[in-house]
């Protein structure tokens, strides 16, 4: 295996970037453990909702992480007009991650403990959006919410979107007032990667065929076990290939960006009796934060 950094090695809060050239294969792995604290603690949510924010936290990380420029984002939307979740939505940008869960009270407590993804949106949908500027601006994805768990409904979406063979493994695991989460997500590049045919009808391709299997060998214990480095989960799953190149991804934190200057910048742009009608009874603008939980008191 070929290490490109002289860092450590990777355990928590940091993504892990890996290739295996002659397969056509690119890896991304991540362990979510303060980073996902922070963003949890916004919300009380209760245990069903927290690891589904949590399965989705790690999808956005492993799927932002593909994002080569630092400018560029990446945008997760689930959503449903009758489901137990309204909405679910996560985003990237250059390591920053975020995310929130808008949901049922009342319906939730109806479905009992493990919800399944199919009772907690009905005939949903999931959208991933990507901002990148140096690659021509943004571009989005739209596809059903469909199979048994949030990765599996992002597998879809890049079949069905960007033909591209994706294979995504996450695990959740909570003890007491602390969750773990963490993942890994292997694809299947087209051949020459540049200026060739997508292998969206190749999926008997004897390269993704057994990726797929060594990829799928790995176990919620293991992507969990804090005693691993990611490095040592790649090794485990790929040492016998000729070469494995593994790099450091970016360094993970909370990544709400809500300001009072933020806000006041945009609420500045409404014309002034648009912005008296916001005003409560003390003369204030108030602005929840969904992401944060916090209430920011605007000055205009």
């Amino acid at each position: 295996m070929n290490d490109q950094s002289q860092n450590s090695e990777t355990f928590a809060d940091q993504l892990l970037g890996a290739s295996i050239p002659a397969r056509d294969t690119r890896l991304r792995l991540v362990r979510l453990d303060e980073t996902l604290a922070e963003i949890l603690a916004a919300h009380d949510y209760p245990p069903a909702i927290r690891n589904l924010l949590a399965e989705a936290l790690v999808i956005g990380a492993l799927i932002g992480g593909l994002i080569d420029e630092d400018e560029g984002q990446m945008t997760m939307q689930a959503q449903t007009r009758a489901g137990v979740v309204n909405l679910l939505v996560c985003d990237f940008r250059a390591g920053a991650i975020r995310g929130y869960v808008d949901f049922d009270k009342e319906k939730l407590a109806e479905l009992g403990a493990n919800p399944s993804l199919k009772a907690l949106f009905g005939e949903g949908y999931l959208a991933i959006t990507f901002d990148v500027p140096e690659r021509g601006g943004r571009y989005q994805g739209i596809v059903p919410l469909e199979g048994e768990s949030l990765a599996e409904a992002c597998e879809s979406y890049f079949m069905q979107s960007e033909q591209v063979p994706t294979m995504v493994r996450v695990a959740v695991s909570t003890s007491g007032n602390r969750t773990l989460a963490a993942g890994l997500l292997a694809q299947h590049l087209p051949d020459g990667e540049v200026g060739r045919e997508r292998l969206h009808v190749r999926l008997s391709h004897p390269h993704w065929q057994h990726i797929e299997v060594m990829a799928s060998s790995i176990r919620h214990e293991e992507l969990l076990d804090e005693g691993i480095s990611l490095e040592g989960l790649v090794w485990r799953l790929f040492h016998e290939e000729d070469e494995v190149r593994v790099f450091p991804g970016a360094r993970l934190s909370r990544g709400c960006r809500c300001s009072v200057e933020h806000y006041q910048s945009v609420i500045g742009r409404f014309p002034a009796e648009e912005r008296d009608e916001m005003r409560d009874e003390n003369g204030d603008i108030l602005v929840d934060c969904a992401f944060c939980s916090k209430v920011f008191t605007i000055v205009t």
